[in-house]
């Protein structure tokens, strides 16, 4: 007998409007910081520069998987599409490795042909402004992934994050070398900014395989999940083959319950029902798939987690 819930009909809150947000803030950012490396023809600025052009990029690939995340389950897709958004987070990671190519092979032309600033002080301003921007939208970003538990908003807000801390370090090698005269130590900063980005995009990557990979639910999400199913064990009742994975902002946990052979279906399923609801409380946007089994059937371990069939 299986007790499972019916493909859900509702629709996650639609979570564009952040990737809007991201699209108008990396559009400001690109003019600004354009006009600063213009200025001052700094090649360190150049390279955050570019890093705005890939948040551009990655903010409206960013916008369109959250439109398709947002889709609820249809016939086609039992179980929601929520893993656009793991899509989402490779296409930005991979946009990152091409903005790091393009930053290091600058900074290496402006390393052998060095090159004089100017108007350092009005390129910085401009350039710091812009880092302003970047930080309060990225804020805005991390906290709403993390609210709504949308691997998107996180990547796009982590991502622009970093574009902060680099561009911090590009103002302060820009001011450096007006102070010290170094020439080469502008492209040198921009060449440790390039490799910064790729550890981001790394990471990113990294994340979006492992959701496209089913991997399970945080360690503290799984202990939450195996409390709540400890409440319900008893001499009668207990559980195996407790499953977990995440689809970007979707949950999902299966888990056999095992009570005596000779009890009604009525009170197995009045147990099974508390007990999803329970899990419901414990995790959000949780999918949970139940199957109910006679304890004197098993050949198997009774444990609250398994791997059994």
């Amino acid at each position: 007998m299986s007790c499972a819930p019916a493909v859900p009909t509702t629709r996650r809150e639609n979570l564009t409007r952040f990737a809007w947000l991201s699209i108008a803030a990396a559009i400001t950012t690109i003019v600004m910081k354009s006009g600063a490396y213009l200025l001052t023809g700094s090649v360190g600025l150049l390279s955050d520069a570019a890093e705005s052009v890939v948040n551009l990029i990655a903010a409206f690939v960013a916008l369109v998987a959250l439109n398709v995340a947002a889709q609820p389950a249809d016939a086609d897709h039992h179980f929601g599409h929520s893993k656009a958004e793991y899509f989402s987070a490779a296409v930005e990671g991979m946009m990152i490795f091409v903005a790091a190519i393009f930053i290091m092979v600058s900074a290496v032309r402006r390393f052998l042909h060095p090159q004089v600033l100017e108007n350092v002080g009005l390129g910085l301003a401009i350039s710091i402004l812009a880092s302003a921007v970047n930080g309060a939208v990225a804020v805005i970003l991390l906290r709403a992934g993390r609210r709504h538990s949308s691997i998107t908003l996180v990547a796009d807000g982590r991502h622009l994050m970093t574009d902060v801390w680099t561009s911090a370090g590009v103002v302060v090698a820009v001011l450096l070398v007006n102070l010290t005269g170094w020439l080469r130590l502008d492209p040198i900063i921009a060449f440790a900014v390039g490799c910064n980005i790729v550890w981001t995009g790394w990471h990113l990557v990294r994340a979006s395989v492992d959701g496209l990979m089913d991997k399970a639910l945080p360690p503290e999400e799984a202990r939450a999940i195996d409390g709540a199913l400890a409440e319900f064990a008893s001499e009668e009742v207990s559980f195996h083959a407790l499953r977990t994975r995440q689809a970007g902002h979707a949950r999902f946990v299966s888990v056999h319950v095992l009570v005596p052979g000779d009890w009604t279906v009525r009170r197995g399923h009045e147990v099974v029902e508390r007990l999803e609801a329970r899990l419901h409380e414990v995790a959000d946007s949780l999918d949970v798939s139940t199957h109910l089994d006679p304890r004197e059937d098993q050949g198997v371990a009774v444990t609250s987690r398994g791997t059994g069939p």
